[in-house]
């Protein structure tokens, strides 16, 4: 179980870290919040140490380590890391679901760029969709048509995320628009990140981009019928909330390199009043057919491991896919000699 401290500091740290999720997160039962927040502040403190670090390849190695001993059962003696472990005991959290988020911050760490929107899709897959994989296993919920639903919600989000944080990655030398978006609208991306502007075309791209995100975000809603009774407004909260900085970047007229998506505590509390309403309308509404479509193929892996119990423990790293390996090995070697950032 949780040591009451720790849950304590991760409620602390998401609360002034993450406002969206913390806002979510109250419509949860308690069995589901408590370790989710757990959960959460684990993955945000892994995502803040990429972001902000200047070592980048340093801290994912660092967090490859963290994972290692949480599923050994010698957790770091740090609050994050002794409640992930906690937590990946008590539900049994397949290890797939967190080396999928550990390998899309190794992908960050590198530098790596994407050609077209299949590559979003799976860096989204990795970083987000893998989040919601996991929250779905807090939740009890190990049929994999609810696992897809959830894993496109997750994608929906990060797709929201990339669109509202354009210029801001750019000015930090990101780029997480696909590069083939560029090639086709002729802007050669190097020009791009050394002086964005939020031009036609450019605003173009996030509005494509959040569209993608809109058709994730209705195949996602079938699926929140397939949890728990209790839990179905905190997950439509999210929805709403996420869903809602996309209006944001709309009502900017797609320009998210000058200015920044924003939503207010009104907004966000009249969201959490929708939810409470479509999560009760939710009972006595059958389940949608779009609850069937198939998982987003970048995604696939993640539903077949939380759907699989049988595949929970063993010797870690069991399963990583060759590419993961060489995205470690890679790092591994910059590290050792000092290497700048690599570009894939």
């Amino acid at each position: 179980m949780i040591r009451h401290d720790d849950l304590a500091h991760c409620r602390a740290a998401i609360r002034t870290g993450s406002l969206s999720f913390h806002a979510a997160s109250r419509l949860l039962p308690r069995s589901v919040r408590d370790p989710a927040l757990a959960l959460y502040a684990f993955c945000r403190l892994a995502d803040d140490e990429v972001d902000e670090g200047d070592a980048k390849a340093r801290a994912v190695l660092d967090l490859d380590e963290r994972l290692r001993l949480a599923y050994a059962g010698r957790p770091r003696n740090a609050p994050e890391d002794r409640a992930f472990a906690a937590v990946a005991e008590q539900f049994e959290m397949p290890q797939v679901l967190p080396e999928a988020l550990l390998e899309g911050l190794a992908w960050d760490a590198e530098g790596r760029v994407y050609d077209d929107l299949s590559g979003v899709l799976s860096y989204s897959a990795r970083v987000a969709s893998a989040v919601g994989a996991m929250m779905c296993v807090l939740m009890g919920v190990r049929d994999p048509h609810a696992l897809a639903r959830a894993c496109d919600l997750g994608a929906a989000m990060q797709l929201t995320n990339i669109a509202r944080d354009v210029g801001e990655d750019a000015r930090a030398g990101r780029l997480y628009l696909p590069r083939g978006w560029f090639v086709d609208a002729g802007i050669d991306p190097g020009a791009f990140l050394a002086d964005p502007q939020p031009t036609p075309e450019v605003r173009a791209m996030v509005r494509r981009l959040l569209r993608e995100a809109d058709r994730l975000y209705r195949r996602s809603q079938a699926g929140i019928a397939a949890l728990p009774r209790r839990s179905r407004a905190g997950i439509w909260a999210a929805r709403l909330i996420y869903d809602g900085i996309g209006g944001a970047v709309r009502r900017n007229r797609y320009d998210s390199i000058t200015l920044r998506g924003r939503t207010s505590t009104v907004a966000k509390i009249g969201w959490i009043g929708q939810a409470g309403l479509a999560a009760g309308t939710s009972l006595v509404m059958p389940l949608s057919a779009v609850i069937y479509a198939p998982p987003l193929p970048e995604t696939a892996f993640l539903v077949d491991a939380a759907a699989r119990p049988e595949r929970v423990m063993g010797p870690w790293g069991e399963g990583r896919g060759g590419e993961l390996v060489a995205v470690f090995a890679a790092l591994k070697a910059r590290e050792g000699t000092g290497g700048t950032e690599l570009r894939a």
